[in-house]
């Protein structure tokens, strides 16, 4: 477990090691892009365009989560006193934002291909370029997700780990451009449909992967409380802390990368200031060594009268600790 004074340090070394992953993650986009609009255009496939658009949104995203860094790696201040984990967060929500549009532009471009093939129009057949183009793609960019998904792992990063999935949807978006070109190719004729059609698919993937995203940074920034598992592993802590004979009001939330609770908990009546801070410091030991050195923890503690220990027990009783 990091001691606070290290935690600053720590952070920045987290910070360098989620900009390092995210520009070479910038680097291969820049590469894959200008690939990829070049096959599609040379292989008159529209599905291998939408694909280099999707790559392009990559670009967009790394340079937020570039900027999100820059913030990030400083401990808390005088003006951000819980840190700056809450953009993280922000970041992260807007990536996921990001994927949302690429995901309905690609499909209402793609519809739009398929509605004039049902009224007689024969697309082109793409060329083996572009076919070339998207196993390329696809290898590339899964094994960026993975080295993206690991370092995101690592710093427990919910910006690069989402960023890393913007890497995965480009491969899935590929993997469908592959089907639907090579399908066109073999096929031609009216079967250079499965081209747009492809595009659908991975446009659908990609929408779902974003609202994932979304829904998950709404809940974080509108202070939602940690799952009911963390909850019932930090009832557990408090509970099992010698001297505690209860606690009731227990509020979780989440900040960045970082977890924070707020509870009351009871102890004997008439020990000493002393003792009853003790309680309080093994209390926040166990979070620490289980959360991390960032966790932000506010305990109050209280004498266990009459009335407070009913209220405990109740407490302790619906969360199965009674």
């Amino acid at each position: 477990m990091a001691t606070r004074e290290h935690y600053g340090e720590f952070l920045e070394k987290r910070a360098r090691r989620g900009l390092f992953v995210t520009w070479v993650g910038l680097f291969v986009n820049v590469v894959l892009t200008l690939f990829k609009f070049a096959a599609g255009l040379l292989g008159r496939s529209s599905a291998m365009i939408a694909d280099a658009v999707h790559s392009l949104s990559d670009l967009g995203t790394d340079i937020l989560v570039i900027i999100c860094f820059r913030f990030v790696g400083k401990d808390k201040d005088d003006v951000h006193r819980y840190g700056h984990g809450k953009i993280e967060t922000v970041v992260s929500g807007l990536i996921g934002l990001a994927l949302l549009i690429v995901g309905l532009l690609m499909i209402y471009s793609a519809i739009g291909k398929v509605l004039d093939c049902l009224n007689g129009d024969i697309l082109p057949r793409p060329g083996l370029i572009a076919l070339v183009a998207a196993g390329v793609s696809i290898i590339v960019k899964e094994l960026l997700f993975q080295y993206t998904m690991h370092i995101g792992r690592q710093i427990r990063s919910d910006a690069v780990k989402t960023n890393a999935w913007h890497h995965r949807s480009d491969a899935l978006s590929s993997i469908g451009t592959l089907l639907g070109i090579g399908g066109a190719i073999i096929l031609g004729g009216r079967w250079t449909v499965l081209d747009p059609i492809a595009a659908i698919c991975v446009s659908l993937i990609i929408i779902w992967i974003s609202i994932k995203f979304i829904r998950s940074s709404f809940k974080e920034l509108t202070e939602s409380s940690l799952d009911p598992g963390t909850e019932r592993k930090l009832i557990k802590m408090i509970c099992g802390t010698k001297g505690v004979r209860g606690y009731h009001d227990l509020r979780t939330r989440k900040i960045g990368t970082e977890i924070a609770m707020d509870v009351h908990v009871t102890v004997d009546e008439g020990i000493s200031i002393e003792a009853a801070h003790d309680v309080s410091d093994r209390i926040e030991a166990k979070v620490r060594n289980a959360f991390g050195e960032g966790a932000i923890i506010n305990i109050h503690i209280e004498p266990n009268t009459k009335e407070r220990a009913m209220r405990s027990n109740m407490v302790n009783e619906r969360s199965g600790k009674g």
